[in-house]
């Protein structure tokens, strides 16, 4: 081997140490960089007509897992959107109040009873001005946790409204930053240059988008990627434009999203794919939005206008809408005056003002096609002792039957929300009491369930990131070994180096 050759292998070795060395220390720089991962300068043996030539090193790689990345932004959507979840369903939750004795405070259904609790103690003593304004107590709190409850899901309907906003705004600042950082990687491949730097970004750029909206990727070979919803629908990545719109709106009891509805849908150019956009804080405040909240509202409003109603069939107009007005139960839900009763009810302003109509009722009742019992009120100055409103509440009222042997029409379980397309997915009950614990209980179990969620996917993120850090994450102590092996290559080679310019000085002094 001539003395060239030998001083061009140890040079070309010197050049590939030194690059190597270079991206040791970038990493060992950059190991509390979040979604940095370690970068390895591959070196090739390098050789001209058979014989050695020295070595080539390649551009900057990663070893990165790319179906553990997948998983890692799977799980980044499920955590984010239970965790939306539960937040939002959290305030309905409370608005219900706590588990009787706990806190000191009572639940609606708690509440219901002890209403029931103060007509049977009126029903012993009818006369007892203080039983009758007991009741008329009663009934104040029960309406005030109806409201409580009915305002409570408006409010959260809007929050979520509000983050779903929120949510296509990040998802927009992400789809622009990873169409940018398509480009720099497709410049950069063109140039033979690394674009392992620029991928993690990229990455990135992707967990953040998943935890708006669930997508899949598709990475192309020219280094470009292709970002899609995981209903199909591919969404652009042009850096200087908006994907997707979604116009802010105030949300009431009436606002629903679909055909006539005043809630929007997020748009992607024109078209609404409001229902593609699945997974993610965005897809939980959709979903939050049209169904679960609506049908929450829904609930709430039909245990509230069943208590109004079943009170008014037996004779007393006990809970009314601010207008006066008593939910028909035995009409739909959209048309019978139930939407957003909750929200409103309240004690009849004439019983209020006078509790003795809670002895004596407001109107006459005729048996009819619901089975109720005959009633006529009390009359002015009629007996101290009239019982029969207060019997026919506390046996029919707050009972399973309309009347003796004639049941109560079942409480609907369809029809619901404000376009009427919801329906519940448990058995009401009989009675109001057992609707409304039915009510608390499952929307309870909901927020129990969106915590559950919660906690599954934030474990599951964790072990798969755990995963993702072994393979692909810095290790000082690894990247200080290969310093040490780089530096001990380094020295050979200058050694090399130096053997070679000792021989050539010692030839050019024999020629001299």
């Amino acid at each position: 081997m001539s003395l060239d050759a030998a001083l061009g292998i140890a040079s070309s070795g010197l050049m590939a140490v030194q690059r190597a060395l270079a991206q040791a220390s970038a990493n060992v720089g950059n190991a509390q960089t979040p979604g940095y991962t370690a970068k390895t300068v591959a070196m090739q043996a390098r050789s001209l007509e058979g014989q050695p030539a020295g070595v080539i090193s390649g551009v900057a790689q990663r070893a990165v897992d790319l179906a553990v990345v997948a998983q890692i932004g799977a799980s980044t959507s499920d955590q984010a959107g239970a965790t939306l979840r539960e937040r939002l369903l959290q305030g309905v939750e409370d608005a219900y109040g706590s588990v009787s004795g706990v806190d000191g405070d009572s639940s609606l259904a708690d509440d219901i009873n002890t209403l029931r609790s103060a007509f049977i103690t009126l029903q012993g003593s009818p006369e007892n001005g203080g039983a009758q304004r007991d009741a008329v107590t009663a009934a104040g709190t029960v309406a005030r946790d109806f409201n409580r409850v009915g305002q409570a899901i408006v409010k959260a309907r809007q929050q979520a409204q509000d983050s779903a906003v929120q949510q296509v705004a990040a998802a927009n600042a992400a789809l622009r930053s990873i169409g940018g950082l398509n480009r720099q990687i497709q410049h950069a491949q063109i140039q033979g240059q690394s674009t392992a730097n620029l991928e993690d970004q990229r990455d990135q750029a992707v967990q953040t988008l998943a935890a708006s909206i669930a997508v899949k990727v598709i990475r192309q070979p020219d280094g470009n990627m292709l970002v899609l919803t995981e209903g199909g629908a591919m969404l652009p990545t042009d850096p200087n434009k908006d994907a997707l719109t979604l116009t802010p709106a105030t949300v009431g009891p009436n606002a629903y999203y679909g055909a006539g509805g005043s809630l929007p849908g997020v748009m992607l150019g024109g078209t609404d794919v409001t229902r593609n956009l699945t997974g993610g804080a965005l897809g939980s405040a959709i979903t939050l939005r049209d169904t679960t909240l609506p049908r929450y509202q829904a609930e709430a409003d039909s245990a509230a206008g069943q208590l109004a109603w079943r009170f008014d069939q037996e004779g007393l107009a006990l809970f009314t809408s601010p207008a006066g007005t008593v939910p028909d139960m035995a009409q739909p839900y959209t048309i019978g005056g139930q939407l957003g009763f909750a929200g409103s009810i309240q004690v009849n302003a004439s019983v209020a003002a006078n509790p003795s109509l809670v002895r004596d009722g407001t109107r006459s009742v005729s048996v009819g096609a619901g089975g109720v019992t005959n009633f006529t009120p009390n009359p002015v100055g009629g007996p101290a002792g009239f019982t029969a409103l207060v019997d026919n509440v506390v046996n029919f009222a707050f009972g399973s039957q309309a009347a003796a042997g004639s049941g109560w029409a079942p409480v609907a379980t369809t029809g619901l929300g404000p376009d009427g397309t919801l329906s519940s997915s448990f058995n009401p009950g009989s009675t109001v009491q057992d609707y409304a614990t039915a009510v608390v209980s499952v929307h309870a179990a909901d927020r129990a369930a969106a915590s559950t969620a919660k906690e599954q996917a934030a474990g599951l993120l964790a072990t798969l990131q755990q995963r993702f850090n072994t393979q692909s994450a810095v290790s000082v102590d690894n990247e200080m070994t290969i310093m040490i092996q780089l530096q001990q290559a380094y020295a050979a080679n200058a050694k090399v180096v130096g053997a070679v310019q000792s021989m050539w000085d010692a030839l050019l002094g024999t020629v001299q």
